[in-house]
């Protein structure tokens, strides 16, 4: 009688000491965070810095933006060698449009919050979504104002109840469906504590052409974290379905893969890991706008949490192609070739008269 061995099991793929850029991962962090500890936004903040270090970005061709609340404390805990400004409550959009006109060879990622983009910064969301700003917009959604002591924000669940038990009467924004009506052709969700797939929604929008918008779900432990929050750890948890698994491969050669549904492979990634990919028997399309929004509106009804890549469109150039810019950043630009000499001003003088 022969005797049989365990199979055996491989071993986690190493993570390299340092990106293509040679550059250690901890040269994408910043300052120590000010955050509670076990704040969820603290999540979201390491796995930007993964999420960056993985994509072998430089540094100092980052443009971090943020309004005002505790999510837009996050851009001074990640990357403290990048350009950063940090505007007014609601206004960090407008600033991210000058940016992206100013320098459209700066990746800019923005980090906004409930209520700095689905209250005071509405309009301004909206807008520069249907202008298809070059931007990875993160929103770090609790459902309240942290900074003002738990008040309900726009995104709360009618129903959900605060700290105190006082029951949120008002109907929901939903940022995704928002952004999908205003044509943004980048859309996902995600939780704070799913790591693997936050990461990969990450890598995937900041390298997406044009608005890539990622509403992440992340607890306030101090005020939104008991039963009775929809947007608590718990009920993100005990609600979260994922509409997909989902992968990112940067752009290195061109990798590929013929496999049955139901099954799985193994993929060989250029820096020696390796991602197991799955093809689900679940069929959802994310180039299906309508499906989305039917989805997102019957996942409201159901309390149901989806998250992964919602919609994802292509077609819409981005805003500086739309507005034919010319290749060279206008920050860039010497005065001589955007200041009128005197002689074209008293020309132009002349024929206004």
């Amino acid at each position: 009688m022969s005797a049989t061995t365990a199979p055996e099991t491989p071993a986690p793929a190493k993570v390299p000491a340092v990106n293509r850029l040679g550059l250690a991962q901890a040269v994408y962090k910043g300052s120590p965070s000010t955050l509670c500890t076990g704040c969820g936004h603290d999540s979201i903040t390491n796995q930007i810095i993964k999420a960056m270090f993985e994509l072998d970005v430089e540094p100092h061709h980052v443009a971090k933006l943020s309004g005002i609340g505790c999510s837009s404390k996050t851009t001074a805990y990640f990357l403290g060698q990048s350009h950063g400004f940090n505007s007014v409550h609601g206004r960090m959009a407008a600033v991210a449009t000058g940016v992206n006109l100013a320098n459209s060879n700066l990746m800019a990622i923005g980090v906004s919050g409930d209520g700095d983009t689905a209250s005071i910064g509405l309009g301004q969301f909206l807008h520069m979504v249907r202008r298809n700003v070059q931007i990875c917009y993160i929103i770090e959604n609790n459902g309240v104002y942290g900074l003002t002591k738990g008040q309900f924000s726009a995104t709360a669940d009618k129903g959900s109840l605060q700290k105190k038990g006082d029951s949120n009467e008002m109907f929901p924004i939903d940022c995704c469906a928002l952004a999908i009506e205003m044509g943004c052709e980048f859309v996902a969700r995600s939780f704070s504590g799913d790591y693997k797939q936050l990461c990969t929604l990450l890598k995937a929008g900041l390298s997406h052409r044009g608005t890539a918008m990622i509403d992440v779900v992340s607890p306030c432990i101090t005020f939104n974290n008991h039963e009775g929050s929809t947007k608590s750890y718990k009920f993100a948890k005990d609600h979260e379905e994922a509409l997909h698994e989902i992968g990112f491969v940067s752009s290195h050669e061109p990798i590929t893969a013929e496999y049955e549904e139901g099954t799985t492979t193994k993929i060989e990634l250029p820096d020696g890991a390796h991602i197991i990919l799955k093809k689900l028997h679940r069929d959802y399309d994310p180039s299906d706008k309508a499906n989305a929004l039917e989805l997102l509106a019957k996942a409201r009804d159901e309390r149901l949490f989806l998250t992964g890549l919602l919609y994802m469109g292509k077609g819409q150039a981005p805003m500086v192609e739309q507005k034919n810019l010319v290749d060279e950043p206008l920050a860039t630009l010497p005065q001589s070739r955007v200041r009128p000499s005197p002689e074209v001003l008293a020309q132009v003088m002349e024929s206004l008269k």
